[in-house]
């Protein structure tokens, strides 16, 4: 595939919220050919070299602050093994493994310290004009292109399970108990099933990223307005966060917006966001676990 020119202006905020007293959420925003990070409320552009740059958004849970050490392993260990990983694997599979031993070493912790613990990832991987999405829990990552906004990766919820099936309405879901049980998290089952996409990026594409902190208190449509009304991505990410404190902050809060622009392509008229991704491994539900 031929060399593409672009870049990845980015933003993160994660917060505590109003009402948990410890943040549980974990974020990584990294130029893994530069060696730049992103921490705490920051904002950058990087141009995508040959390492790519990676995103991700990870939401602790166990307690006792295990889920913070939890969500702080995965990140930290998803970009060592992906700023590691030789050039030449397909991306997709260093993606894959990455995921896979941040898995690992969450259980092996927990298991050293006796502690239940575990934590979702949503991930992506942009390289070469193209961005490779890894999920693992109900974490979400959204695309914002020609003005519409889509979600591009699936939750593994109890809830949307039962949506899927056509047994609940996605109005009832987002209102129902269960929205914060996950079929699987990083380091807590023996097994692991890492769901993977791929899509081809295009000019002013935005991602963003998020904890179920924005997402129990904001709507998708919600999300693409700011995006649009505010322009710079430090804006979009600061505004997020603030409406879900102002509708209660009743977790924490993780959001990461990304605009990307350079050499890329624009969108054709008839490409929509939701049609963008071409699912590489589907998660196979299994039996749930209490977030």
């Amino acid at each position: 595939m031929p060399s593409v020119s672009h870049y990845v202006s980015v933003a993160a905020v994660s917060d505590v919220g109003l009402v948990r007293e410890n943040n549980e959420d974990a974020f990584v925003v990294a130029d893994l050919t530069g060696g730049a990070l992103l921490q705490e409320r920051s904002h950058a552009r990087f141009d995508v070299g040959e390492r790519g740059v990676l995103l991700a958004v990870s939401d602790g849970m166990g307690g006792a602050q295990a889920g913070e050490v939890a969500s702080a392993l995965v990140v930290e260990t998803i970009t060592r093994e992906i700023a590691d990983a030789p050039l030449e694997t397909p991306r997709d599979a260093t993606l894959t493994e990455a995921v896979r031993r941040a898995h690992e070493v969450v259980r092996e912790h927990g298991q050293r310290e006796q502690a239940r613990m575990g934590a979702t990832l949503t991930a992506v991987f942009v390289r070469a004009g193209r961005a490779y999405i890894a999920e693992v829990g109900d974490s979400r990552a959204y695309l914002v292109r020609g003005g519409e906004i889509a979600q591009i990766t699936h939750d593994q919820s109890m809830v949307q399970l039962l949506v899927d099936s056509g047994i609940m309405s996605p109005e009832d879901a987002s209102q129902s108990p269960m929205r914060n049980v996950i079929l699987q998290a990083m380091g807590h089952q023996p097994e692991l099933k890492v769901a993977i996409g791929m899509m081809e990026l295009r000019d002013r594409d935005c991602l963003i990223l998020c904890s179920d902190g924005l997402t129990g208190e904001v709507s998708d449509e919600e999300i693409r307005d700011v995006v649009i009304q505010s322009k710079r991505p430090e804006l979009a990410a600061e505004r997020l966060v603030a409406l879900a404190n102002e509708r209660g902050g009743m977790d924490n809060i993780t959001v990461i917006v990304a605009g990307v622009g350079g050499g890329l392509a624009p969108p054709a008229v008839d490409e929509k966001p939701g049609d963008a991704v071409e699912v590489l491994q589907s998660y196979e539900p299994k039996a749930p676990i209490s977030g």
